[in-house]
């Protein structure tokens, strides 16, 4: 057998040597993709959502109890009258007119008292047999026209924020919530705890207890800004602040906060509609940390 060239025998060399780097070079791992950033944070998931605008109403709180707005006495005329038959009690409504009792004359006959104004009858006294006279204790009191009042203490502070006609949601234990308005302000106040009075009007066929406490939430304004949950803002000796995420890591935005309602809060100025915000900011999140955001709705970190 002939012996091979210097030449051929060194290509074959050469080509034996590639073959054993290819098989050196390690496979590509079967679960990454090609195409994988290589930069991608690998944070704590962090749940997330968008800043959306929402109206806020500016809420001014006042506490008192239920009075007649008027209220009306029911008595006869002339003294010296019995009753003799009692055709309403309290917390009957009455038209004006209407036949509340019959009392018997000295002489013989009857007389007949009724309602002179519509209305509920709040109190009552008249009792078969008993006397009734027209400088002595009334018949029946009405609350004309079933108008109430919500009489209520309110701030010296927000006593500036109100004015006439303002709308008021009144909530009266045993009662439930009903729709009021600002009908008069007291022009003092009291030294001692330096509150004033405001008077709220109610209209409501229901009969409301007189002297029942109530509590009144009045509509001062109304303001349309940024919302966030109140679990997204952080207060410190550095400010008020609220944690984004921009590129899968966390920045931190001193903001303005207004008004509160709901478990939200307004942002006037530091945020943006559509920045994403940390649902639930907290100490152990930094300026800078890498995270992997997980969208969530507002009522889900409520």
């Amino acid at each position: 057998m002939r012996p091979l060239p210097a030449r051929c025998f060194s290509q074959k060399l050469v080509a034996l040597a590639g073959l054993l780097v290819l098989s050196a070079q390690p496979a590509p791992a079967a679960d990454e993709p090609k195409d994988a950033p290589k930069d991608t944070p690998k944070g704590p998931a962090v749940t997330v959502l968008k800043a959306a605008k929402s109206c806020f109403s500016d809420i001014v709180e006042a506490t008192g109890t239920i009075a007649a707005r008027e209220e009306t006495s029911v008595r006869p005329e002339r003294p010296g009258l019995k009753v003799t038959e009692v055709l309403a009690e309290a917390g009957d409504t009455t038209t004006a007119g209407q036949v509340l009792a019959r009392l018997a004359l000295p002489e013989g006959g009857t007389l007949q008292v009724a309602a002179p104004v519509a209305g509920i009858i709040a109190t009552s006294t008249a009792q078969i047999g008993g006397l009734a006279s027209a400088k002595g204790e009334a018949l029946f009191t009405i609350v004309a026209r079933s108008e109430y009042d919500l009489v209520g203490l309110v701030a010296t502070s927000d006593i500036r924020r109100l004015a006439v006609n303002q709308p008021a949601t009144v909530r009266i234990a045993g009662a439930g919530d009903m729709d009021g308005k600002v009908r008069r302000i007291g022009p003092t106040v009291e030294p001692n705890i330096q509150q004033g009075l405001v008077y709220i009007g109610i209209s409501s066929q229901k009969r409301l207890l007189l002297n029942a406490s109530g509590r009144a939430l009045i509509k001062t304004g109304q303001s349309c800004n940024v919302a966030v949950p109140l679990t997204s803002v952080q207060y410190s000796s550095a400010g008020t602040v609220v944690q984004v995420i921009r590129r899968n890591r966390v920045e931190t935005k001193r903001v303005e906060v207004g008004l509160m309602s709901g478990g939200n809060i307004e942002v006037r100025d530091g945020l943006n509609e559509g920045d994403i915000v940390v649902a639930r900011a907290g100490a152990l999140l930094r300026e800078g940390d890498p995270v992997r955001p997980v969208m969530a709705s507002a009522e889900a970190v409520k």
